[in-house]
């Protein structure tokens, strides 16, 4: 992986493409860190200026006190998110907790009259109400790196090493705790296209939850569901990158919407 480039205190780039067109804005999951998007955004890099949020309290910023709200998370990226996009059409992208703070950022986007993303993908979480909180916060450690474990998320290799586990766990118990007490409260609505993904296999998030996401925008919705289980991203990382793309490629004017409405339709699957 080469070395990110610190552009700023929330986001990393580890492809720059400042001359971009369009810039695509990633969120991590519980427990996660930027790295984890290195892959999308090799993939993507021709695109777009890839983005992708560090959180307080892991790797370079691990001196730093976790957030344990997904509106604080929300907030510390939203005060540097106009500096980096620069004036660009951009794309949100988040994955379960992520998902949650790519949702609040474009609300708090929407409720400032800042400009709203062309399209927000939430991907592995069903929509406010719909079975979030699993009490996974209240687990003691041994139990929260079972959990952590037993979805498949963080490598084995951390998992496996006392000296790191240790260090990851004041995130990862930071992170669930955000992610499982976000409310965005009622009538929570975002103005841009909204694209749900979800695995046919998560156990967490059922694939109604995800369609709810429907609810929640003015916009255009689009639902893909693919195999596999809660991160059924690294699979299928080759389709959800042409999806991405294509969303990518409407925010330059250059194709047609980020994804079709389903309200009327079949789901569309992600296989």
């Amino acid at each position: 992986m080469a070395p990110p480039s610190t552009a700023g205190t929330w986001f990393r780039r580890f492809h720059p493409r400042p001359d971009a067109e369009v810039a695509l804005v990633c969120l991590p999951h519980a427990g996660g860190a930027a790295g984890g998007y290195f892959s999308l955004s090799q993939r993507l890099s021709a695109e777009a200026d890839v983005i992708a949020a560090q959180y307080p309290g892991r790797q370079d910023r691990l001196r730093e006190a976790c957030l344990g709200s997904v509106p604080e998370l929300a907030s510390g990226a939203a005060a540097e998110l106009d500096r980096m996009i620069a004036g660009r059409p951009f794309v949100l992208f988040g994955h379960s907790m992520g998902a949650a703070v790519a949702f609040e950022l474009a609300l708090t986007r929407r409720r400032d009259g800042a400009r709203a993303p062309h399209a927000l993908f939430l991907s592995g979480r069903g929509a406010p109400g719909r079975g979030v909180d699993r009490g996974i916060r209240f687990l003691d450690d041994d139990g929260l790196i079972a959990e952590v474990r037993r979805l498949g998320g963080t490598d084995s290799l951390v998992l496996d090493e006392p000296e790191l586990v240790g260090l990851a766990l004041p995130s990862l118990r930071a992170d669930y705790g955000a992610a499982e007490t976000y409310d965005p409260g009622p009538g929570a609505v975002v103005d841009c296209d909204v694209v749900a993904l979800t695995g046919d296999a998560d156990e967490h998030v059922a694939v109604d939850d995800a369609r709810q996401w429907r609810e929640h925008t003015t916009g255009a919705f689009d639902l893909h569901v693919f195999d596999g289980g809660h991160f059924f991203l690294t699979d299928h990382e080759p389709r959800i990158a042409e999806l991405v793309g294509t969303a990518l490629r409407a925010a330059r004017g250059l194709d047609a919407p980020a994804g079709g409405d389903d309200r009327a339709g079949p789901i569309r699957p992600g296989r």
